[in-house]
């Protein structure tokens, strides 16, 4: 009788299977296409430079913040090589679905097309920019030994000493060299050019005394001014900074020459050219929520920076701007790699 009973039940229970069998496969089939659908695509910021700078730490915090706002998949990669340039045409000859977009900022969208006279492309014009968030100044400094005590006593040692004076700087063609190029072209006098392999090397030849002055980014620059071994004489910006609300700016000098001096660089994202304008709208709003949060604003403080929100539009006026402007510096001074 048990016998019977289980038989019963087995049958019973594979007619149901079978029944059920073709309705289990159109569930199978669907699945993956159901999981695929679910999934993120993942958004990939490339950062044309080694981790751990400004550009690298402002990256990955905006990653972090649109992840955390937005559900994205947003990862950062690095690709340095050749002043940028590496990193940057990676993304101009990326395809325009390929959700590739580019960490700029003045050096590389600015400068460097006027710089590079061999360059396949031109970021300034190969690349859209979906949105800006940030711009960042320069500090200039001097040795704490230094008589120099003010921006007025440099420029009148510079033109009393008549190319006696040196200035250090991080590389040739980077902004700390070209904002000094800047510098001496609007007071007309001139100074030995003293380039470096890096930030570190150039500032600790001037806190040495081996150099008499530079134009530094500001972490590097404040950590030795805060050591007492260099004194800082302003910052490039049009205004002074809520991070060193008592450094004046140079524009602040009182030498008419110096008047409405300005230097920054400007931080963005761009984008291949052929990303439609519709995603490249959707991006750019993300990136100036993200970057109106007090924890990303927080961080740009950290790194010497300051918020500099603008869409599309907006970041395409100021390359252009600085564009024009860099270009100018570049030629005047010579300048080359």
């Amino acid at each position: 009788m048990a016998t019977s009973t289980s038989r019963t039940v087995f049958r019973s229970t594979r007619r149901r299977l079978l029944a059920a069998a073709p309705a289990l496969g159109l569930a199978a089939a669907a699945a993956p296409s159901a999981r695929a659908q679910g999934r993120k695509r993942v958004t990939r910021i490339i950062v044309p430079f080694a981790p751990g700078g400004g550009n690298d730490v402002f990256a990955r915090q905006l990653a972090h913040s649109l992840n955390a706002m937005t559900q994205k998949d947003v990862i950062v990669e690095n690709k340095p090589g050749a002043g940028g340039n590496l990193g940057t045409e990676l993304v101009v000859r990326a395809a325009a679905d390929s959700n590739t977009f580019l960490l700029g900022h003045t050096g590389t969208i600015a400068i460097n097309p006027a710089l590079y006279k061999n360059l396949s492309f031109n970021a300034s014009t190969d690349l859209q920019p979906v949105a800006m968030f940030a711009s960042s100044a320069l500090l200039l400094v001097v040795p704490a030994a230094s008589p120099v005590k003010s921006v007025a006593q440099l420029a009148d040692a510079l033109k009393a000493k008549n190319a006696d004076l040196s200035y250090a700087s991080s590389g040739a063609g980077t902004g700390g060299h070209l904002t000094a190029e800047m510098f001496l072209h609007a007071l007309g006098a001139r100074a030995v050019h003293a380039p470096y392999k890096g930030t570190a090397p150039a500032l600790a030849d001037v806190a040495g005394g081996q150099v008499d002055f530079s134009f530094s980014v500001i972490p590097a620059a404040m950590a030795l001014v805060k050591a007492g071994k260099l004194r800082a004489l302003a910052v490039t910006s049009a205004k002074r900074l809520a991070l060193l609300p008592d450094v004046p700016t140079v524009a602040e000098s009182g030498v008419s020459a110096l008047a409405g001096f300005e230097s920054t660089l400007t931080y963005g994202i761009l984008a291949p050219k052929g990303v439609p304008q519709a995603d490249v709208a959707q991006l750019g709003a993300e990136i100036l929520k993200a970057a109106s949060t007090p924890e990303f604003q927080s961080k740009l403080g950290i790194e010497g920076a300051e918020p500099l929100l603008g869409g599309a539009a907006e970041y395409a006026r100021k390359v252009q701007e600085e564009s024009r402007k860099w270009s100018e510096v570049v030629k005047f001074s010579g300048a080359s790699v």
